[in-house]
């Protein structure tokens, strides 16, 4: 963004909208909303305290776990649709309709099949996050040059070396594309999952804050959700970059 000749980060935006949020709060319009600064210093309070780091440590094992088997199931599947046609025709229909279903109406569910802890979590990361990786890498598999694969044919090549050396490099941006967009919506299902079971990591802690009007907290916590998902987004998108520039110069 250029402003009067001048190159401005994008992220320039947050001070204006963090000035603004200030400005409300200082006005004290509304208890809810209240100044930034008290915000920011509760946060550093916060993660200072026991109960934040405990939930911090059963929000990110939570995470992880769900989002390694969305990446381990999700990658294969996606891959396996895009080649193979009866295994596309098998499983598209029920990708596009989780795709597009509002999952949070299925914690519920979840909660009886799982109960009221962490493999809830597990699994709602799980389900927000898997299927746009495989739809994702059944795009990426689709779009390999046909002439490529029948090149290394050609060659005398095995499956496996065409599968390794050009399916997967070739639809590697995609694939990349695929997993950042269901970081982000992993870090949605790990926060929703949480609230709706309500006893564990982050939930724990935004009933806690919400119940007693601790909205500087309240705040807090959700500015630190925020950051780290930005920051997970922002790492696989510079892979995801880096993989680009390679695709294209390849």
């Amino acid at each position: 963004m250029t402003m009067f000749g001048y190159r401005i980060p994008m992220m320039a935006s947050l001070i204006v909208w963090a000035l603004v949020w200030e400005i409300v709060g200082r006005l004290d319009i509304i208890f809810l909303i209240p100044p930034m600064t008290a915000i920011i210093a509760a946060g550093f309070d916060l993660v200072q305290t026991n109960s934040w780091q405990n939930a911090t440590l059963v929000t990110i094992r939570s995470f992880v776990i769900g989002m390694a088997l969305a990446i381990g199931i999700g990658v294969p599947l996606g891959v396996m649709m895009g080649r193979v046609k009866i295994i596309d025709n098998i499983f598209g229909l029920w990708v596009n309709i989780f795709v597009s279903a509002p999952l949070s109406a299925l914690v519920p569910v979840l909660m009886i099949l799982f109960g009221m802890g962490e493999a809830t979590i597990v699994v709602t990361v799980f389900l927000f996050a898997v299927w746009i990786i495989v739809l994702d890498a059944r795009a990426g598999v689709m779009q390999v040059p046909s002439s490529l694969v029948e090149m290394a044919r050609s060659y005398g090549a095995s499956q496996a070396t065409i599968m390794r050396k050009i399916i997967l490099v070739s639809a590697l941006p995609e694939i990349l594309a695929g997993i950042r967009i269901g970081v982000i919506r992993g870090v949605k299902g790990v926060v929703i999952g949480q609230i709706l079971v309500a006893v564990i990591g982050y939930g724990e802690l935004f009933e806690l804050y919400s119940r007693s009007f601790d909205m500087e907290r309240f705040w807090a916590l959700t500015l630190v959700l925020f950051a780290a998902a930005m920051v997970l987004s922002a790492i696989v998108e510079n892979a995801e970059k880096r993989i680009e520039y390679y695709a294209g110069a390849r």
